[in-house]
Protein backbone atom coordinates (compact mmCIF):
# COMPACT_ATOMS: atom_id res chain seq x y z
CA UNK A 1 0.00 0.00 0.00
CA UNK A 2 1.42 3.16 -1.00
CA UNK A 3 -0.56 5.18 1.18
CA UNK A 4 -0.79 5.36 4.83
CA UNK A 5 -2.79 7.25 8.07
CA UNK A 6 -1.41 10.66 8.22
CA UNK A 7 0.52 10.83 5.01
CA UNK A 8 0.38 14.11 3.21
CA UNK A 9 -1.29 13.37 -0.23
CA UNK A 10 -1.88 15.64 -3.38
CA UNK A 11 -5.29 14.78 -5.33
CA UNK A 12 -4.34 14.15 -9.23
CA UNK A 13 -8.09 14.00 -10.48
CA UNK A 14 -11.46 15.15 -9.40
CA UNK A 15 -13.29 18.04 -8.23
CA UNK A 16 -10.54 19.00 -5.33
CA UNK A 17 -7.78 18.17 -7.68
CA UNK A 18 -4.17 19.76 -6.94
CA UNK A 19 -5.31 19.76 -2.80
CA UNK A 20 -2.70 18.62 -0.30
CA UNK A 21 -3.89 17.42 2.70
CA UNK A 22 -3.71 14.83 5.80
CA UNK A 23 -5.23 11.45 5.48
CA UNK A 24 -7.52 9.77 8.67
CA UNK A 25 -7.90 7.25 7.44
CA UNK A 26 -7.43 4.08 4.98
CA UNK A 27 -9.52 1.13 3.45
CA UNK A 28 -7.44 -1.94 2.22
CA UNK A 29 -10.21 -4.06 1.27
CA UNK A 30 -12.27 -1.10 -0.93
CA UNK A 31 -9.08 0.66 -2.32
CA UNK A 32 -10.03 3.81 -0.63
CA UNK A 33 -8.93 6.60 1.88
CA UNK A 34 -10.70 9.60 3.65
CA UNK A 35 -8.39 12.49 3.21
CA UNK A 36 -9.05 15.60 5.05
CA UNK A 37 -11.11 18.37 3.67
CA UNK A 38 -11.19 16.35 0.02
CA UNK A 39 -14.31 14.90 -1.20
CA UNK A 40 -16.83 16.52 0.97
CA UNK A 41 -20.77 15.48 0.38
CA UNK A 42 -23.67 16.70 2.84
CA UNK A 43 -25.48 13.83 5.08
CA UNK A 44 -28.90 14.97 5.60
CA UNK A 45 -30.11 14.13 9.38
CA UNK A 46 -34.19 13.54 10.15
CA UNK A 47 -35.36 14.89 13.48
CA UNK A 48 -35.11 13.39 16.50
CA UNK A 49 -34.96 13.93 20.45
CA UNK A 50 -31.08 13.88 19.86
CA UNK A 51 -31.17 16.25 17.21
CA UNK A 52 -34.20 18.07 17.44
CA UNK A 53 -34.03 20.51 14.35
CA UNK A 54 -32.92 17.78 12.03
CA UNK A 55 -30.31 19.54 9.27
CA UNK A 56 -26.81 18.49 7.16
CA UNK A 57 -24.04 17.11 8.21
CA UNK A 58 -20.79 17.95 5.69
CA UNK A 59 -18.53 14.55 5.86
CA UNK A 60 -15.63 13.22 3.62
CA UNK A 61 -16.17 10.80 1.39
CA UNK A 62 -13.93 8.43 0.36
CA UNK A 63 -11.76 9.18 -2.09
CA UNK A 64 -9.69 6.35 -4.59
CA UNK A 65 -6.46 5.11 -3.82
CA UNK A 66 -5.44 5.47 -7.81
CA UNK A 67 -6.06 9.42 -7.53
CA UNK A 68 -3.87 10.32 -4.79
CA UNK A 69 -0.13 10.47 -4.54
CA UNK A 70 2.07 11.03 -1.48
CA UNK A 71 3.67 14.61 -1.13
CA UNK A 72 7.59 14.01 -1.02
CA UNK A 73 8.71 16.21 1.99
CA UNK A 74 12.78 16.95 -0.06
CA UNK A 75 10.73 17.14 -3.59
CA UNK A 76 8.03 19.10 -2.27
CA UNK A 77 5.65 17.38 -5.06
CA UNK A 78 3.24 14.32 -5.25
CA UNK A 79 5.65 11.26 -6.27
CA UNK A 80 5.36 7.79 -6.36
CA UNK A 81 6.02 5.70 -4.16
CA UNK A 82 9.03 2.59 -4.51
CA UNK A 83 10.20 -0.15 -1.91
CA UNK A 84 13.70 -0.57 -0.52
CA UNK A 85 15.41 -2.53 2.47
CA UNK A 86 18.20 -1.56 4.33
CA UNK A 87 21.22 -3.88 5.98
CA UNK A 88 19.02 -4.98 9.20
CA UNK A 89 16.37 -5.90 6.28
CA UNK A 90 13.91 -3.46 7.39
CA UNK A 91 11.45 -2.51 4.12
CA UNK A 92 11.22 1.32 3.72
CA UNK A 93 9.23 3.61 1.39
CA UNK A 94 11.25 5.77 -0.97
CA UNK A 95 10.87 8.62 -3.00
CA UNK A 96 11.16 7.62 -7.12
CA UNK A 97 12.57 10.78 -8.39
CA UNK A 98 14.79 11.80 -5.35
CA UNK A 99 15.12 8.07 -3.32
CA UNK A 100 14.36 10.11 -0.36
CA UNK A 101 12.93 7.98 2.71
CA UNK A 102 9.35 8.44 3.49
CA UNK A 103 8.93 6.17 6.37
CA UNK A 104 8.81 2.65 7.05
CA UNK A 105 6.54 0.26 5.82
Amino acid sequence: MHVRRDDTVEVITGDDKGVRARVLSVDVGHGRAIVEGVNRVYKHLRRSRKNPQGGRLEIEAPVKLSNLLVVCPKCDKGVRVGKRRDEGGKKFRVCRKCGADLGEL
